[in-house]
């Protein structure tokens, strides 16, 4: 089985930020061979999106309505009907019976389908040339003009998500303020991004931990 991957493997270039050649990677073919699955990306978006859900409608049940702590009358010889609190649900401004609460949307599905689902995407975009690894992304300081030097440069002029390996404040607040851009750590990569996205850059230690992230 190993042979067989790494003979499907793919030879990728790997450019620096200035679109400088910094050599090649290889793309392992259990990765960036998988088939375009559309059902499990639609399947996967969905629960994405369902955990994303903020589930505030609510209504206040009889032990949340305030007032109502005095029996508005005597319980026998008025002729009204028995009543103990003015915030009973059978009351204008009292309780709601069964009325909705707060809830958690939110679902899972199996790790393997997300890790399939993952390679999927990776592969496509690399099928459709919307892929560009380079070696590393540095700054001299935090300034929006080098993010979009670099994008610029490295001749990608539609929405991109820019992957990076971990932590680095100058390459994510540089890239905050670009229009249709986004920069993601390698552990927040998903599929919605890479849906939403359409040019992918990554760089070569991010895609190291993503291959052992998503790796079947």
């Amino acid at each position: 089985m190993a042979g067989e991957q790494e003979a499907a493997a793919i030879s990728a270039p790997v450019l620096t930020q200035s679109k400088g050649d910094a050599g090649t990677v290889e793309l392992p073919g259990a990765i960036f061979g998988e088939p375009l699955r559309r059902g499990l990306l639609a399947d996967v978006v969905r629960m994405q999106m369902a955990g994303r859900r903020a589930g505030t409608s609510a209504t206040k049940t009889r032990g949340e309505v305030s007032g109502g702590g005095k029996k508005p009358w005597k319980q026998k010889g008025t002729g009204r009907a028995r009543a103990g609190s003015t915030r009973s649900p059978l009351w204008s401004g009292g309780a709601t019976i069964f009325g909705p609460q707060p809830r958690d949307y939110g679902y899972t599905i199996p790790k393997q389908a997300r890790r399939t689902a993952l390679r999927s995407m990776l592969a496509q975009k690399l099928r459709e040339a919307r892929l560009t690894i380079v070696d590393r992304i540095e700054f001299p300081e935090t300034k929006t003009k080098h993010f979009v030097a670099m994008l610029g440069t490295l001749g990608i002029g539609d929405s991109v998500l820019v992957v990076i390996d971990d932590a680095d404040a100058r390459v994510e607040l540089a890239g905050r303020n670009v229009p249709n851009a986004k920069v993601l750590r390698a552990a927040g990569l998903n599929v919605y991004d890479l849906l939403r996205y359409h040019h992918l850059v990554i760089t070569r230690a991010a895609l190291e931990r993503i291959k052992e992230r998503v790796a079947a």
